[in-house]
């Protein structure tokens, strides 16, 4: 490690709360990756909605909100017992940042000295391997420190290399995007089907509409107006504005509906659900409390998929769909690592289509 600086550039989660908790720093110290771990030299980390939601303690149960009532300032009266991912306590100061594109400079003991050099992405979502659990899992820049930094520490299990002419940008707006939409599209075993998706202009919503198309299926996405014609660009069948009535927009009843979005649109989802159709969900943007008439639920004999969990082969073939040139990622727009918190309102005035990715500053 004697290429490697002893200080990195890093942005530093300094407890729960607004933007004031995100500080900027140069001098933290790079960290050496232990035995069966890589080091690996970030070149893009995208930003996403968990960012800010661990950000501003979203995932504690106190909050009823959605994330846009609570993104620039925080939640007051929050219980931070359970603000993570996990339900733990967050550890502070935190490294965030779920995506990770760049390139090994070091490894552990362990790991095969000609991984060196090897570009790779990370998994955004860690099995725990040595679990009890079988579902166990974590999530990089939440329980583990993250990509908003020159350097990153992870297993050198998680670090897939990846073998594509994207460059880092592009490649950095893949991992927890994507593969949280792969990730619902394999626990409702998505096919040749019908798909109702919302929130189809965002991270996960426009990776949604282009890995449910090369899943054959017909996609009818949800998107604001003027985001139609971006969405309709990357594939879907039909898209329809957010906040129309789905009885009327749709044609009859869809197979499944993947949900990023819940709140007040979640009854309407159901309704146009077919006898025996499948609800998949990894987010409630819109707020996590919604309304539900049990009835609807059994007698149309629906499943309903939470899916935070990925197999390790949700990400295998997200890498293998890269190298096969067979989805091309969204990036909307860049910003120098020390932009963070641009790029975060950026992020919550929701005016693009598309991944924003933070760009770690060069070495030296």
């Amino acid at each position: 490690m004697d290429t490697v600086p002893s200080q990195m550039a890093a942005v530093l989660l300094t407890g729960h709360g607004g933007y004031e908790c995100l500080e900027y720093r140069t001098d933290v110290p790079t960290p050496t990756p232990g035995a069966g771990q890589v080091l690996i030299q970030v070149g893009g980390a995208g930003v996403n909605n968990t960012d800010i939601n661990t950000r501003i303690g979203w995932y504690s149960k106190s909050v009823t909100d959605g994330t846009d009532a609570g993104g620039g300032a925080g939640f007051d009266g929050l219980d931070e017992s359970d603000g993570s991912w996990s339900g733990e306590p967050l550890r502070f100061p935190r490294i965030q940042g779920a995506d990770c594109a760049g390139r090994i400079v070091a490894v552990g003991a362990g790991v095969a000295d000609d991984r060196v050099g090897e570009r790779v992405l990370v998994r955004s979502v860690q099995p725990l391997r040595d679990s009890a659990d079988p579902m166990a899992c974590r999530t990089m820049g939440s329980e583990y420190d993250g990509a908003f930094a020159q350097f990153l520490v992870t297993d050198g299990v998680d670090a897939l290399p990846v073998r594509t002419d994207l460059d880092d940008v592009a490649l950095a707006a893949i991992p927890c995007a994507y593969s949280t939409a792969e990730g619902m599209l394999h626990r409702a075993s998505v096919g040749a089907e019908r798909v109702l998706i919302t929130g189809a202009s965002g991270g996960v919503g426009s990776a949604a509409v282009q890995l449910a198309k090369r899943r054959g299926a017909e996609v009818i996405a949800m998107a604001g107006a003027t985001k139609r014609a971006a969405v309709a660009a990357l594939g879907a069948d039909q898209v329809i504005d957010r906040a129309a009535n789905l009885r009327h927009a749709i044609d009859g009843t869809v197979d499944v509906v993947l949900d990023v979005v819940a709140g007040p649109v979640f009854t309407g989802l159901l309704d146009v659900l077919r006898v025996g159709g499948r609800y998949a969900t990894s987010g409630a943007i819109a707020g996590p409390l919604v309304e539900l008439d049990v009835r609807t639920l059994y007698l149309k004999d629906l499943s309903f998929f939470g899916s935070t969990y990925q197999p390790d082969e949700v990400f295998e073939n997200l890498v293998s769909y890269v190298e096969a040139g067979e989805i091309r990622p969204v990036v909307a727009a860049t910003y120098p690592l020390a932009d963070v918190v641009v790029a975060q309102q950026d992020f919550l005035a929701k005016s693009h289509v598309g991944k924003l990715v933070l760009i770690p500053p060069p070495l030296g």
